[in-house]
């Protein structure tokens, strides 16, 4: 195994134990109990890893699904949690060329993905707080899709230094896995709770085969989100 994945994968366990603790009971502090419900929705800005390098630009995409939110406790003037998701998310990439215009690829791939998030926040309990997100994300590949133009043999058949081995390479590992770290602006009211974040996902698994006799050996995403949320109390 390459260093720097043992290093990620071992991150990766510490931040899942992290997330999960954060649900017992808080050692020191005020107990809160407080258990919210609700929805997040956004966009996804997102490419892939791949070594070889692939060129490219970042594939708009969907992402949206239920949040889940458990506060046990507040230390000082910290808020302190965790938060699951359950979200269909839509990643990939998109391949085009200056030099030659007329080629274009994309692929989308439609994932379900469960990040488990320590949640830690700073403000006040109605009115505006600032939140910090991370924790490990877990996700399965629903299905994908390919879109390809332009007459790539051709390119290829002139001289054109073009990787394609992607093209057409079905998905060879549908479980994923990562580290996904957020932060952004809560507006707390008695109407509910307004969430807006920004999110980082760094993927640490490969969707294509990455042993000796394979091409690739690095497949991973990367994956830049902006969402909304909205969370109702259940408890307090």
């Amino acid at each position: 195994m390459k260093p720097y994945r043992y290093s990620l994968r071992i991150l990766f366990s510490l931040l899942l134990l992290v997330s999960v603790t954060s649900t017992l009971t808080a050692q020191v502090g005020e107990q809160r109990h407080n258990l919210a419900l609700g929805v997040n929705g956004g966009i996804n800005l997102s490419s892939v890893s791949f070594v070889p390098s692939v060129k490219q630009a970042s594939l708009k995409g969907m992402d949206g699904g239920f949040t889940a939110r458990y506060i046990s406790e507040k230390l000082f003037k910290m808020v302190c949690g965790a938060q699951i998701e359950v979200n269909f998310s839509q990643r990939g990439w998109d391949e085009s060329y200056i030099d030659y215009p007329e080629l274009s690829y994309t692929r989308t791939m439609n994932y379900v993905e469960v990040p488990f998030l320590a949640h830690l926040a700073f403000g006040r309990d109605r009115g505006m707080q600032f939140f910090f997100h991370a924790g490990p994300q877990i996700g399965f590949l629903l299905s994908d899709s390919e879109k390809m133009e332009g007459d790539w043999d051709g390119a290829l058949s002139r001289g054109a230094n073009l990787v394609t081995e992607q093209h057409g390479k079905a998905i060879e590992n549908k479980f994923d896995y990562g580290i996904a770290v957020g932060a952004g602006l809560e507006l707390r009211t008695k109407a509910g709770n307004f969430q807006l974040e920004g999110r980082y996902y760094y993927g640490l698994s490969d969707f294509y085969n990455s042993t000796k006799r394979d091409y690739f050996s690095r497949s991973a995403h990367g994956v830049i989100s902006i969402k909304l949320g909205y969370l109702f109390d259940l408890t307090r």
